[in-house]
Order: C-alpha cells, then structure tokens, then sequence
C-alpha cells in the first residue's frame, strides 16, 4: 500500500474545520504524528491553499482534533487542538479554538465515549492545551448529536442545533495569570493594549490608536502591509512581557471599538445599538473572517475587567457581551469577580453548532 490508511472524521466545528481523530490511531505525541498532521491537511503548501490536503487555506480551515481518554478526574475525554500552518512545516500546541471545542461533545457521543442522553448530553472535556475544563450541552435525537435547530449562528449559512459550552476558570490558560503583566493596561510601543489570558491570551489594542474604526474587512485588513507589520510587533512584544515562548498561533492581537454602524460580509447592516463593542482579530497573519471563539471569550472576560481597553469601548456593563465582527453579532456570558481586588474569570459560556460531514479514512503518504 502506498499510502497510509488512518481513522478521521471531518467535522465543522463553529466557524471552523476541522479533521477529528482518535488519539489511538495516531502516532505518540512529537514528530510522527505532527508529519500525519501536515500531510493530511495539506502543508506545507507555499501557494497557500492546501490543494494536497483536506485544509482550506487559512487559519480557520487548517486544523485538527485528537480525542483520547480522560486523564483529568470527572472528564469524560481528553482533547488536543493543532492548528496547522498553512505555508510551513509546523503544528502549533500552545493553545486552544474554541470553535473546535464545539465540535467534541458531538464526536464523543456519535463514537460511543460518552453515552448519549435523549434530549440533552453533558460531555465534560478536558483540553491538553490549557489544563482546563469544558462543559458542553449537547442536543441529543434519536440516540445520535443533534444538528436540526433553530440557532442562527453568524458566519453559517442555514440554522443548526444550538450547543452551550462552559468554560470553567478559564482565566490563566496560557500564562496561569489572567492578566500575566499584572496590570490591565501596558503601553507597547506608544500605544495603550491590555494582554489578557482567559481560554487563550490575547493582545487587545484600540482601534483608533491605530488609525482605524474597527469597522474595516478582512480583505482591507490583510491588504495593509503596514498594518500587519506593526500589529505582528505589538504582539510579540506583548508575548515577552507576558513570559510566553514564540508562537505564530498565541498570543493573538485584536482590536476595539465602541459600537458603529457597519456592513457584515453577507451585506446584513448592524446598527450601533445591536452590539457592545465592535472588533476585528488576526489568526496566524491573517484577518479573522469571523471571530476565533477563544478570542472572543477573552475580549467578554476583559470586557469585564475594570481598567482594560476592551472595557473601555464596551456600551454596557450588564448582561451578555455582543460583539460586532466581520460575519454578524456573537454574543458571550463572561462572569468576572472583582471583589478580592485581582479580577478573577469565573466561567465564559458561548454557543456553537456542529456537524459531521465527513467520516472513513484520511490518506497519507
């Protein structure tokens, strides 16, 4: 046989894809199994579009999840995130996506981990990545994870089963601090950002700070060289000062902006009053086309910390954060406690859909 025959099921998670395997199927954690990784998604392709591979050619389409036993007690499976770089040679482990996460509680049920319960499954999922604990509410018809549903979520054309995901403590997932320089402002480079660590550390910086509205595309976003290049030098300043190791995936920068008028990619116009705060997010170099979800429960969480810049362009204090982004308006519950002076993340909850769409075998040479 010329080519390696290996276990997978395709899914999309959120806003993303991704290819899930059983962590038995694949090589022990190191070089083995990140060259399966590479070449079933395709990289690396300096072209940039994966056309060896099952990857899309961006950051939201090159990604993978492995799923093994629990080794956190009450977990019900362990799951690992790699995000594949698109034009090199290298899986990425330093944090986790959120969207992906949604597509577990499904698999886990669909393959028999977790024993499925009419109406509503609870998986409790422990993520490698960050030593945390995800909750996910998993819709459950006819013995299999729902995906007829009622839940618009933005991004995703048509209408699915909604699936809540609590992610408990999540505050000090990369750095074991919520706030890893001990201040919720810092000035990087004469500008004012806020790094904050909750489900995965993140650089946020005010869009006017940068000569921008927030309300700008993907596509002019990419298209600014010069933009890219000072956004990239914020961001790596702010991993040192935040004591994290290099990484293309983590820190992510992002940023804000208080609530303005704009046109989402489908053309649909969001009037100010729809959303809290307005936001843009670079994932591996690129323009987010949406929002990566573990940034944007990290905005909600800093949204709710006094002082930080996300707070500062939020228009409410109360209730759920709605974020304006590229694709729509996404909504987040962060609970924050400030009451012992050092603000502590108590639980994000965010909603997703899911759907297998594809299972069998992935080959690789």
């Amino acid at each position: 046989m010329t080519q390696r025959r290996i276990p997978a099921v395709y899914m999309r998670g959120g806003t993303s894809r991704c290819l899930v395997f059983h962590e038995r199927d694949l090589p022990a954690p190191g070089p083995d199994r990140d060259a399966v990784l590479l070449a079933a998604l395709g990289s690396p392709d300096p072209n940039g579009r994966q056309l060896d591979g099952l990857g899309g050619g961006i950051s939201s389409l090159s990604k993978a999840v492995i799923i093994g036993p629990p080794t956190l007690p009450g977990a019900d499976v362990d799951y690992t995130f790699a995000q594949i770089e698109v034009k090199k040679a290298f899986v990425d482990y330093a944090g986790n996506c959120g969207n992906c996460s949604s597509s577990v509680g499904p698999f886990a049920i669909d393959e028999g981990l977790v024993a499925a319960r009419e109406g509503e499954t609870l998986v409790r999922i422990h993520n490698t990545n960050t030593k945390k604990l995800i909750v996910a509410h998993v819709p459950v018809a006819g013995g299999e994870a729902a995906v007829d549903g009622d839940f618009e979520l933005a991004g995703v054309a048509g209408l699915g089963a909604r699936i809540a995901l609590d992610f408990v403590e999540p505050g000090g997932a990369g750095t074991g601090r919520l706030l890893p320089t001990g201040r919720a402002r810092d000035v990087i480079d004469g500008v004012e950002v806020s790094c904050v660590d909750a489900t995965n550390p993140v650089v946020f910086v005010r869009a006017a700070d940068l000569g921008l509205t927030a309300t700008e595309t993907p596509t002019a976003v990419d298209a600014d060289r010069d933009l890219g290049a000072r956004l990239e030098t914020l961001r790596v300043e702010a991993a040192v000062r935040m004591g994290m190791a290099r990484s293309a995936a983590v820190p992510k920068i992002a940023f804000v902006a208080p609530p303005a008028e704009y046109t989402a990619l489908d053309g649909t116009r969001h009037r100010a009053g729809d959303f809290d705060v307005l936001g843009r997010a670079i994932s591996m170099g690129n323009c987010h086309r949406a929002f990566p979800l573990t940034v944007a429960m990290c905005l909600a969480v800093a949204a709710r910390i006094p002082g930080s810049v996300v707070q500062a362009c939020v228009a409410s204090a109360d209730g759920d954060v709605r974020l304006g982004h590229p694709s729509g308006v996404l909504p987040i519950a962060a609970r924050v406690d400030t009451s012992m002076g050092e603000p502590r993340a108590e639980t994000v909850t965010v909603y997703r859909t899911a759907r297998r769409l594809m299972e069998g075998f992935v080959r690789v040479p």
